[in-house]
């Protein structure tokens, strides 16, 4: 066992949330250490765009310019494929400063994203530790010691304890696990499963995203980076356990990755439920395996609780119909940061920083759970598409409205 090491604040989890919180705070003169399970590059199920509201926040953060050279091209328009409809409308624009061209979101791989920020992290202080897991999380005295089992044969028996006065749950909401922070483990039919694909050579117009509605489940596609078109939905668990035992005797196809009994059934069920994705992917070629994850966990959680702070996921998500889970993970660590700044480190100081960090925090995310859930219940319900799609057919600009509904132009609160 290791000697004990001190910083002052401690980050589980190395996503868009924890990293972006940890270089927020290395760059105001904090010791800062990040825990993170998983080696980098690594791919996650994710939609993969970032809103154009967050380029000012990037460029905080000293990304910036390496985020433009690298993410997909700006997404000018919104869509509706379900069924046989494709309808199109504008994305709504807006005003961000610097600079105030850019009216216009991206989208990046999250292999590529979280490893820029990592990386940046690292280079302004932060220690990172890395392929790491946190055990435990336990007071001690006026700090709390986090246990962290390293992933390595050569470590001994790789077990770390990091103390600070902060400890910060940015591991998602995924995966269940014996921390404080993660929520329990259950197992219902309605639970939505995520999947995700890259694909080469497809022909989705570069500008647009369109939502993806299909029997039991919804998603989207946006043209990332190097080419690469991202693919993410989500599905009842019921509606896959159906495709695998009905479908489970159709050939396969490259695109499947081999995966006929999950990946391959929702699959199929995209290219047969959508005519615009298998217009989209008529030619195209996996890029890389097909992932899965979930179930997912939309809601509004206590972003103080336990003396654990929580961003990203790990506070509240909204069902990722919108797409704006990348948005919200970036922009939580902002606010957090933003009251942590100056903020005393004993246990009360702690617990008036978490109340304001929470009234923030539903401020400015609150409104887009709630519609995400609207939107996705209806979705999911019978018929539901088909109800969608009429009010679109009649109305396209509804989707320009629901994306604005979605937070896509509203500013960071301090970086105007």
């Amino acid at each position: 066992m290791r000697r004990p090491s001190t910083h002052d604040a401690i980050v589980v989890g190395a996503g868009p949330a924890g990293t972006s919180l940890a270089l927020l705070l290395a760059r105001r003169g904090w010791a800062v250490a990040i825990v993170e399970k998983k080696m980098f590059p690594r791919r996650k199920v994710c939609g993969e765009f970032i809103s154009a509201s967050n380029l000012a926040l990037l460029d905080r953060l000293e990304v910036g310019d390496t985020w433009r050279a690298n993410a997909g091209p700006e997404i000018r328009r919104v869509g509706f494929f379900s069924g046989a409809t494709c309808i199109e409308a504008p994305m709504p624009g807006g005003k961000y400063q610097p600079p105030a061209k850019e009216a216009f979101g991206r989208a990046l791989g999250r292999d590529m994203l979280d490893f820029l920020l990592l990386q940046a992290a690292r280079s302004a202080g932060a220690e990172i530790f890395q392929p790491c897991r946190a055990v435990s999380i336990d007071q001690d005295g006026g700090m709390q010691a986090v246990r962290i089992q390293a992933k390595d044969e050569n470590s001994g028996d790789g077990t770390t304890f990091l103390r600070a006065p902060v400890v910060v749950a940015a591991h998602g909401s995924w995966e269940p696990g014996q921390l404080p922070s993660q929520l329990g483990k259950v197992c219902h039919p309605s639970d939505l499963l995520g999947f995700k694909a890259h694909f080469t050579g497809a022909s989705l117009a570069p500008d647009l995203m369109p939502l993806l509605i299909f029997p039991g489940g919804y998603g989207g596609m946006v043209l990332a980076d190097h080419g690469r078109l991202s693919i993410s939905c989500c599905i009842r668990r019921d509606m896959l356990a159906r495709l695998r035992k009905t479908r489970g005797s159709e050939p396969d196809d490259p695109r499947q990755d081999g995966h006929p009994s999950a990946a391959g059934a929702v699959f199929r069920h995209l290219m047969t439920s959508c005519r615009g994705v298998s217009d989209a992917l008529d030619g195209a070629r996996l890029d890389g395996p097909w992932l899965a994850a979930g179930p997912i966990r939309p809601g509004i959680r206590a972003c103080y609780e336990n003396d654990i702070f929580r961003v990203g996921n790990a506070a509240g998500e909204s069902h990722p119909i919108i797409a704006e889970g990348i948005s919200m993970a970036l922009q939580s660590s902002w606010l957090l940061a933003t009251e942590l700044a100056d903020a005393p480190s004993d246990r009360a100081g702690r617990e008036g920083t978490g109340r304001r960090y929470q009234a923030a925090w539903r401020g400015l995310f609150s409104t887009r759970v709630y519609a995400a859930a609207a939107l996705a219940g209806m979705a999911l319900r019978p018929g539901g598409a088909a109800l969608i799609g009429a009010a679109v057919r009649n109305f396209p600009r509804a989707l320009t409205l629901g994306a604005h509904m979605s937070g896509k132009t509203r500013a960071i609160p301090g970086l105007g």
